[in-house]
């Protein structure tokens, strides 16, 4: 099994790569592969909403990472994303590049697999972070990890992060819960096949 962390920091071995491996410390102690490819320094196009990508499964900007990253998702079991806070939300660059991933491919192709968020941050907006990510996961169909406190680690670099001892407990908390829940899933495919969807029903509240 394999799951693939997209760190959406601008630094690379910042705060929110700090607790992305916290996460995949523990993954990788249950045996499961991990890749964490930093994402945040990039410049990505927003969508255009061209539609392109409906017949193709890549998206038609083919200048930065989004397709390499959507290959890598493919053989993927688990996906983890991780983002600081910018203005109490998603930091830019991160969100254009997820807009695209999830409307491209893993909105459509990543179901029933398993995924997590973190967030890092100085002082607040966090939480609001961690649910915008998480929006992403549940609109995909995802199996979101459960955890008992939301995933969030305080610090402005990596060395502070790792100071924040509850910080540290939610992220290894997290990445033995998600080896558990890759391991469950993988065992219910044997006997049990997830269902199936529906034809899409699309309305807009106009109506004549």
């Amino acid at each position: 099994m394999k799951v693939i962390a997209f760190n959406g920091s601008p630094h690379e071995k910042g705060s929110t790569y700090a607790a992305l491996s916290l996460v995949t410390a523990e993954l990788e102690k249950q045996g499961i592969e991990t890749e964490i490819i930093h994402v945040g320094t990039k410049t990505y196009h927003g969508c255009t909403g061209c539609g392109a990508c409906a017949q193709t499964g890549r998206c038609i900007f083919t200048d930065d990472l989004v397709n390499e990253c959507i290959g890598k998702l493919e053989q993927a079991d688990g996906l983890l994303l991780g983002s600081p806070v910018h203005y109490a939300g998603v930091a830019g660059s991160m969100k254009a590049f997820l807009d695209r991933v999830f409307y491209c491919y893993a909105g459509k192709k990543m179901h029933f697999k398993v995924g997590a968020v973190v967030t890092a941050l100085r002082r607040a907006g966090g939480v609001d972070t961690f649910h915008q990510l998480n929006n992403y996961l549940n609109l995909a169909n995802m199996l979101i990890v459960p955890n008992h406190y939301w995933n969030v680690a305080y610090g402005t670099n990596g060395e502070e992060v790792r100071q924040d001892a509850e910080g540290v407990q939610i992220m290894q908390m997290l990445g033995r819960k998600m080896a558990w829940l890759l391991q469950t899933v993988a065992l219910g495919k044997q006997t049990l096949p997830p269902p199936e969807a529906p034809a899409r029903i699309h309305t807009n509240f106009i109506r004549p």
